[in-house]
């Protein structure tokens, strides 16, 4: 199974992802029938667990998504794991050095590139027998998260590891290490500033920068800047968002009875 967020990105175009954090396969069967190139497990601060998230992948396999999961931290065991399972790319949190971050393209690499260890589970029946293992190197991506004052100071040197595919910016978890309230759609000089200058860095590298939003306006903003993966919130978000606001306009049209 090609990657198809590598081949937006070749086009020259933006992957808009979508985010679960409701451990159920059916709302991930419904996220994946509403348009997003790719739809990530999230397994940091989502309510799942490798079980759900293998059901997530399961109910997401018969439409056209790349499967990705932000994995809870820079550990082999859990990385390989989820790549066993079938992500396609993994977005990995508070990768604050160089060589933490080349110790997270090890562990997703095949040797003799890294130091994942060959069992790909349900991985291995994408495509024909067998060759899973020879395209895995170049079809899972290695996204590290840039989410810390530390990160920022080592940008370079992480963007400069091997195998590195993309960049994920944590805006909520930057502006808090900045000493600033935590939210995703950023707009203090001082972030932004950092956002330029990453954008410039990825782009001198041909590395994609990625970037968590909260929700259209967001995301927009961050494509019109030069993100090249932007997230619409997450599963429950938006359901809350909707309800919310349905909630609301029926209150408001009821004449006062509801």
């Amino acid at each position: 199974m090609a990657n198809n967020v590598k081949h937006i990105w070749a086009a020259g175009k933006v992957a808009l992802n979508g985010w679960l954090a409701i451990p159920s396969g059916f709302s991930a069967e419904v996220m994946a029938q509403c348009g997003f190139d790719s739809v990530t497990v999230d397994l940091q601060h989502g309510v799942q667990d490798y079980q759900s998230m293998v059901s997530c992948f399961q109910a997401m396999q018969a439409h056209p998504v790349t499967p990705m999961v932000r994995v809870p931290w820079n550990e082999p065991g859990i990385i390989g794991k989820v790549l066993d399972a079938g992500a396609y790319g993994v977005i990995c949190p508070m990768v604050n050095s160089k060589e933490e971050a080349e110790a997270f393209v090890q562990s997703c690499k095949y040797p003799p590139r890294g130091t994942r260890s060959n069992g790909p589970i349900r991985a291995g029946l994408y495509g024909s027998s067998g060759n899973y293992q020879t395209t895995a190197n170049d079809e899972t991506l290695c996204i590290p998260m840039i989410e810390t004052r530390t990160a920022v100071d080592n940008m370079e040197a992480i963007l400069d590891v091997e195998g590195i595919a993309g960049i994920y910016v944590g805006p909520s978890d930057l502006g808090f290490s900045y000493g600033l309230v935590p939210k995703l759609d950023r707009d203090e000089p001082e972030i932004l500033k950092i956002y330029d200058k990453l954008l410039k860095e990825c782009d001198k590298r041909g590395i994609y920068p990625g970037i968590h939003c909260s929700g259209p306006a967001g995301a927009a903003k961050n494509i019109a800047m030069g993100f090249k993966l932007v997230t619409l919130l997450n599963d429950s978000g938006i359901m809350a968002t909707g309800a919310k606001a349905w909630v609301g306009e029926t209150r408001k049209n009821s004449g006062g009875k509801a």
